[in-house]
């Protein structure tokens, strides 16, 4: 392993050693002002490769086109701490409730086959950011899941205000359930896929909803959003149908293609899994080559 790789990003050394190599360091201005702040909250500088993966993201939604639409977004991975994981790439913090036994360190796994913030059935967080903020005809929602049950809400307003928005997975039908500003739901795909599962609707007749790396459009007229906050694990405090997905990303905002946020945010969590599992720095790796990697150390194997 490099040893360079794991220095914190902004060590005097992080860049390399004179006589022994350089690697690259994180560049966006965007990505630098997320790192300094998760790093405020940490107590220390994420290592370099962790930085990389991060930097990378910001670079791939900027040029993919989805990152203005990120209005409240928060990588719930690669962060030292809990701490630093609800630190938000933008938008508001989200509040870690019920204030007296929300989540706690034990909750979070920063890196290996899946990293994120695990839910524990009554534990939520409320993104900062309500059903309405976004225009009518203009708003997603997305989470990244690398583990499931299969049952709950990842992220939802209460089940029966009109103009609702939320992603639940149905245990009766075994499938995935899909709002946006909406009083009926779509639903699809399996309740027990991982990875990014989301919605987004751009016109007042349909939107289009994403599990398993597949779009589906659904014919569901568009209704004036409810004010409530979205929460992310939970509907409403009470509800029934708690997630414990463990989760690690989540992006409220305007619409977009979520096949393209899909693209940043599986190389982000698989640069993430590479830089922690592997201990290298993920910069300059094709990402099929990097996703060959983590699924081979996931399998129990290593690098010679």
């Amino acid at each position: 392993m490099s040893l360079a790789a794991k220095l914190p990003y902004d060590h005097a050394f992080a860049g390399g050693f004179s006589g022994i190599g350089s690697q690259p360091l994180p560049a966006d201005a965007d990505a630098l002002d997320y790192l300094s702040r998760v790093k405020a909250a940490d107590g220390a500088g994420v290592e370099v490769g962790v930085a990389a993966a991060v930097d990378a993201f910001f670079a791939d939604a900027k040029e993919l086109g989805v990152f203005s639409s990120l209005k409240a977004c928060c990588i719930l991975a690669g962060a030292r701490t809990l701490a630093g994981a609800l630190v938000p790439v933008v938008g508001d913090a989200p509040t870690n409730l019920p204030v007296a036994n929300g989540f706690t360190s034990g909750d979070y796994t920063r890196g290996g086959a899946t990293p994120g913030l695990k839910g524990d059935g009554t534990s939520y967080l409320d993104s900062g950011r309500a059903n309405n903020d976004d225009p009518q005809n203009d708003k997603h929602i997305s989470v990244y899941s690398t583990e499931t049950s299969g049952s709950g809400v990842t992220i939802g307003t209460p089940a029966l205000e009109v103009g609702r928005s939320a992603l639940f997975r149905s245990t009766g039908l075994s499938q995935l359930a899909f709002r946006v500003n909406a009083d009926s739901a779509g639903f699809g795909g399996s309740n027990t896929s991982t990875g990014l599962m989301g919605a987004s609707r751009n016109q007042a007749s349909n939107f289009t909803a994403r599990a398993s790396q597949s779009d589906i459009i659904f014919s569901a007229a568009s209704e004036a959003p409810s004010s409530s906050a979205l929460l992310i694990y939970l509907e409403e405090p009470g509800s029934a149908f708690a997630c414990d997905d463990r989760i690690a990303f989540y992006s409220i905002g305007t619409s977009l293609s979520l096949e393209d946020l899909d693209t940043a945010v599986t190389n982000l969590i698989n640069r993430l899994k590479f830089a922690l599992l592997v201990g290298e720095n993920p910069s300059g790796l094709d990402p099929d080559t990097i996703d060959y990697i983590v699924r081979g150390y996931e399998a129990g194997g290593t690098l010679e």
